[in-house]
């Protein structure tokens, strides 16, 4: 067969998977793991084909939603499962830049991303997509949270039997944005890595979809979409400077990923662009490693309040560990004060309620920048992965109450010299 020939007729570029490790080969089917060394599988495409295929007008042709980047996603359109997922705002976001001393600063906010207001849409939306390929009846995931929202609801909304594994520990929003859409929840006793290691046992036991398991590969592609949005809504150019939590680190290197595609197709110039990230203290074995030099990352027992980045074995944790060093970016960690600090501060200036991921990303943006390790004047994008309305039990007494008055003028004005007062005691503690 011809290539014209196989162009003509082929329904998807990706051409199989390939071992990160080893190189090993495999056919498009749902598995994860190199039988030869036991690395992760990645999907592999053919770019040469998709240079004649793909262009800025192909894109903004399609629809208002992730899967504008159809060609460059590993499904076939007649299996693709859209429900409005993706083309988040990317937003200047001039009060805090003025704040950090920056002035080039950017947030993607995926916390208001459909259907679930967090990124996890994304990857479900692709994973449940080739799950339908695939012909899995039963869906599954281990999940911190928002990763069970978001399969919970794709399923439903795809037709497909749920059930998903949580942390019994989770926090209660997170919990009732699952349960509402009719899934099977199995709350586990432990934390994240005893789930995980329970679900790969269900998955080779009962022949389930598991969207982070043996659809991961396909799972992980979603995540390149932020990158792809990202470069679009900057005018078809790259930043310098991007800053994202870490929780497995993929979608840390999926970001750069997207980034790099986007370059061997043609729809934007090369450069160089900085990869800085972020982790909690009380689980940050990437970030250890960062800072002790070392390139493997030694397993942590979580101990955090930012639960849905709480992953002590990450499993791709070197890989974002080799890319943050390869780009000469940075990896910090921040504790728990630090990250609801930083969730009240992107609250306060540009207006967006975040979880702790995100808390955790602006606390480390604020200590990058105040150990001079972003130039003020790059275009720094900041990723927000999901929804403070998820978290609320973070940040409850560490915000302000309202203040409880009768229904006359008198008492609302002794209310508002009061809110005035405390207001100018706040300045002053910041001003000190």
């Amino acid at each position: 067969m011809t290539q014209a020939t196989l162009n003509s007729t082929r329904t998807t570029a990706a051409k199989g998977l390939a071992c990160k490790e080893c190189g090993a080969e495999y056919e498009l089917k749902a598995t994860h793991i190199c039988e030869l060394c036991f690395g992760p599988l990645e999907v592999q495409y053919d770019y040469d084909y998709l240079r004649t295929k793909v262009t800025r007008e192909s894109i903004k042709a399609g629809p208002h939603s992730i899967w504008r980047y159809k060609d460059l996603l590993p499904v076939p359109d007649e299996h693709i499962v859209d429900v409005g997922t993706g083309m988040t705002p990317l937003l200047k976001a001039n009060r805090l830049a003025r704040r950090l001393g920056l002035k080039n600063l950017y947030i993607k906010n995926d916390a208001v991303n459909m259907p679930t207001l967090s990124f996890k849409d994304r990857v479900v939306s692709v994973a449940l997509s080739k799950a339908k390929e695939f012909g899995f009846s039963t869906i599954s995931c281990a999940s911190t949270g928002n990763l069970a929202n978001s399969t919970a609801a794709i399923a439903a909304h795809a037709g497909l039997d749920c059930c998903v594994f949580i942390p019994a520990d989770l926090e209660a929003g997170k919990v009732l944005g699952t349960v509402i859409y009719g899934p099977t929840v199995m709350a586990v006793q432990g934390n994240y890595d005893q789930v995980n290691r329970l679900c790969c046992e269900v998955a080779n036991t009962y022949g389930w979809g598991f969207v982070n398991i043996n659809l991961r590969p396909y799972y992980s592609e979603g995540s390149k979409t932020l990158g792809y949005e990202v470069a679009e809504q900057l005018g078809w150019q790259l930043p310098d400077h991007i800053v994202a939590p870490l929780a497995s680190g993929s979608l840390f290197t999926k970001i750069h990923k997207g980034f790099q595609e986007f370059v061997k197709v043609g729809l934007v110039e090369d450069k160089p662009v900085r990869f800085s990230g972020a982790q909690a203290e009380g689980c940050s074995p990437i970030a250890q490693a960062y800072a002790e030099g070392r390139d493997f990352v030694t397993p942590v027992k979580p101990n955090t309040i930012a639960k849905s980045i709480a992953i002590g074995n990450p499993a791709d944790g070197i890989y974002a560990l080799e890319l943050a060093r390869k780009t000469n970016g940075n990896i910090e960690s921040v504790t728990d004060e630090e990250i609801i600090e930083g969730m009240k501060l992107l609250a306060e200036t540009e207006g967006i309620f975040t979880e702790t991921a995100g808390g955790t990303t602006i606390a480390v943006l604020k200590k990058l920048v105040e150990a001079g390790k972003i130039n003020p004047d790059e275009t720094t994008v900041v990723y927000i992965t999901g929804n403070g309305l998820k978290t609320q039990e973070s940040v409850q007494g560490y915000v302000g109450e309202p203040f409880t008055i009768e229904a006359k003028l008198d008492s609302f004005e002794r209310a508002l010299e009061r809110s005035q007062t405390l207001d100018r005691l706040d300045w002053q503690q910041v001003l000190v």
